[in-house]
């Protein structure tokens, strides 16, 4: 399996000198998503919860909802031409009886590291494919202090972004402040998709109660994720796009942005954020 950082040689000039040192890098590497034995969506990502990851992206695409809709989550061996297991593809097996829709089995898609699914469906897409529509009547709150606490919290969790500086992070936290799970991944997508996935294939699904955070900004893409997970509170240290505000507003989600220390952007659901 890939690891999930790798060390290359750098020049590196400090104060006006020169020196060769070694560094770490986080490694990005394909992983092909296959649903019942057929090429879905390849992703570039790091190395690490690929099953969590593979069922997430599903579970966003609205095909699974609960964890018995899976029979089984494997690494295709025969990847390459010399019949070896590259651990760069992933196969989900539905259990008998759940229906495949049809997503994206026609399209064959690519997903970066930096996007995802640009320009993937309007707000009336995620609306009827939800699995979880009661997000606009959870009663969750939280106060502006804890989700104020909560970027230094995730910070600190981050321990792959230490040794590198080049991650992305998601992190699943209580209305009291509480860290539930933590994902890391070069594509701030894949980390949504490895907490969604964890979640499910613990059961968890929907989230009714959580506070989502990501390290960099909310895209539609990010918005739709948590609606799909059931997902209260979205909150990002950066910005918003305005088709994320649309959905976030649509689907009855809070939307928070620009969280740095005691300030705060709340663009949706402002009424479940407490002073």
């Amino acid at each position: 399996m890939g690891r999930v950082t790798e060390r290359r040689r750098v020049v590196r000039i400090r104060n006006g000198g020169a020196g060769v040192r070694p560094d770490t890098l986080v490694a990005e590497e394909p992983l092909e998503i296959r649903l019942n034995g057929k090429p879905l969506a390849i992703t570039m990502r790091t190395p690490g919860d690929d099953f969590a990851l593979a069922v997430g992206f599903l579970v966003s695409e609205g095909v699974l909802a609960a964890a018995s809709d899976v029979q089984a989550v494997t690494y295709c061996e025969g990847a390459t031409e010399d019949g070896s297991n590259t651990y760069n593809v992933v196969n989900v097996q539905l259990a008998a009886g759940v229906p495949v829709p049809d997503i994206t089995l026609e399209r064959n898609v690519y997903t970066t590291s930096s996007c995802g699914l640009c320009g993937k469906a309007s707000l009336d897409a995620v609306r009827t494919a939800t699995r979880f529509p009661g997000i606009a009547a959870d009663p969750v709150r939280v106060p502006a202090e804890v989700l104020s606490a909560m970027p230094d919290r995730l910070r600190a969790a981050q321990k792959v972004f230490d040794r590198t500086g080049g991650l992305h992070a998601a992190g699943l936290f209580t209305a009291q402040g509480e860290l539930l799970d933590l994902r890391e991944d070069v594509g701030r997508h894949n980390a949504v998709d490895k907490i969604v996935g964890r979640a499910y294939q613990s059961g968890r699904l929907p989230l009714v109660g959580a506070v989502l955070l990501v390290s960099g900004r909310a895209s539609f893409e990010l918005v739709q994720k948590a609606v799909m997970a059931g997902i209260p509170v979205l909150a990002a240290v950066s910005a918003p796009s305005s088709l994320a505000v649309d959905l976030a507003l649509e689907s009855g989600m809070t939307l928070v942005g620009f969280l740095r220390g005691p300030d705060m952007n709340i663009y949706a659901g402002e009424e479940r954020i407490t002073l």
